[in-house]
């Protein structure tokens, strides 16, 4: 079994953090985007921390995977839901255990944590390898659909 180490994020993550997002998105959704407007939200992220946080796995100190929380308020709940996002592991250590170790931290932390009541994820709808992934994980499906109107920033 791989050591894979879990650790938070610190800017001088950035440019892993950027190249895996970029990776991610053009793998997943066949997008190419615009790497200094990411630039500029990964470290937007670490500016205010309140936004949520990044996870960086490691093996043998090599940076491996990452994945985003964000938060949602939940007025049902009363409590935050974490939001996984931004989940990219480097092609060469898939399916060595690095998503499983970067959620069981992270699953960790929210259920130590009693302002939070739960983990969400979306995913694409063909991306199956992923899905079972998560199923493995111990998440469930759910009955909601998403949807989105995505508006382009005047920035």
């Amino acid at each position: 079994m791989t050591d894979i180490t879990i650790r938070p994020a610190t800017p001088e993550d950035a440019e892993f953090l950027v190249r895996g997002n970029a990776a991610m998105a053009l793998e997943t959704e066949h997008l190419s985007l615009d790497l200094d407007r990411l630039r500029d939200g990964v470290h937007a992220l670490f500016d205010n921390p309140s936004r949520g946080l990044y996870y960086i796995a490691e093996i043998n100190g090599r940076r491996v995977g990452q994945m985003m929380i964000t938060y949602e308020w939940s007025d049902w709940r009363n409590g935050n839901f974490w939001w996984i996002q931004s989940v990219w592991v480097e092609p060469e250590f898939r399916g060595q255990g690095v998503f499983k170790a970067l959620y069981a931290h992270v699953e960790t932390l929210a259920r130590q944590d009693a302002g939070v009541c739960g983990l969400r994820l979306y995913v694409e709808n063909d991306n199956t390898r992923a899905q079972g992934t998560y199923e493995r994980c111990g998440m469930k499906r759910t009955a909601y659909q998403m949807f989105e109107a995505d508006f382009v920033l005047k920035r």
